[in-house]
């Protein structure tokens, strides 16, 4: 009974993609042990004919109603309806803005999706989740040194998923997989502009993320061998050796998230910030 929930509705409504709406609601939702949100995510919303059935699916499902609305009228009659059907609202974006404003002395442009320009910086991080995808798993191992960071480790230790979350930063990531025996690139160990950074875990943790990984169709593949301890704890004892003798520096990812690793390996190069 200790781990039962309770849930509740948490209504996102943005005049852009709402990604900013769900990632401050699920920050907001993780700190109430207990306590699940249903998440009705409406997203484009920029007039009241597209606001009318949000409005309608708030009433039948009372509950939190968190907005990102850049136009001021629309955003006065999501916080004035709210008020009549009697729940809570909060206009995410407005408290930040007003912070802004009063620093800076200038008025925001109130224009939506401001963040999402086709700018520069736009098409840096295209080119850094291309460059992820054709670097993934080891390939394409003669251009290592066109990376910004090198992400090596034994099997299942997020290499892949780290690699593209530093991606969607602007940041050209490529990761190899540390298998015993199998040397690593040459190009990787003459590469001088990249930082290349080993990820390790505990060996209980790698156990136990590769006995619910399905790879029974590969040939040739053993799982024994695959997920034992002792075979396991030799991989990761090797991979800190070879850390250790390059000077690489070393993530623990046991208990960290993709996004507290990401963020730990940008530490490591301030210039990636």
């Amino acid at each position: 009974m200790e781990n039962r929930k309770s849930f509740f509705h948490l209504h996102l409504i943005s005049d852009s993609t709402g990604e900013t709406l769900i990632s401050a609601g699920r920050a907001a939702s993780a700190q109430f042990q207990g306590w699940l949100a249903i998440e009705h995510v409406y997203p484009l919303i920029r007039n009241r004919r597209q606001l009318s059935p949000v409005l309608e699916a708030i009433d039948g499902k009372p509950g939190i109603v968190l907005y990102t609305i850049v136009d001021q009228d629309l955003a006065d009659h999501v916080a004035q309806r709210c008020r009549d059907l009697g729940v809570p609202s909060v206009n995410v974006l407005e408290p930040v803005l007003a912070t802004f404003q009063t620093y800076l002395g200038a008025m925001s442009r109130r224009r939506v999706g401001a963040q999402h320009a086709l700018n520069a910086d736009y098409f840096k991080r295209i080119d850094a989740l291309n460059f992820a995808m054709d670097h993934d798993d080891g390939q394409m191992a003669e251009n290592y040194d066109e990376a910004d960071v090198v992400i090596i480790g034994i099997s299942r230790t997020s290499k892949t998923p780290t690699s593209i979350y530093l991606a969607n930063r602007g940041i050209k990531c490529a990761n190899i997989p540390i298998v015993p025996g199998v040397p690593l690139p040459e190009s990787l160990l003459k590469s001088s502009r990249p930082l290349i950074v080993g990820l390790v875990a505990t060996t209980d943790r790698i156990s136990q993320v590769r006995e619910n990984r399905e790879l029974g169709a590969v040939t040739g593949f053993d799982r024994g061998h695959y997920t034992d301890r002792a075979n396991i704890h030799e991989e990761l004892k090797y991979a800190r050796s070879l850390c250790a003798r390059h000077q690489w520096p070393v993530i623990d990812v046991t208990r960290r998230s993709i996004e507290e690793t990401a963020a730990a390996i940008v530490a490591l190069r301030p210039k990636l910030r």
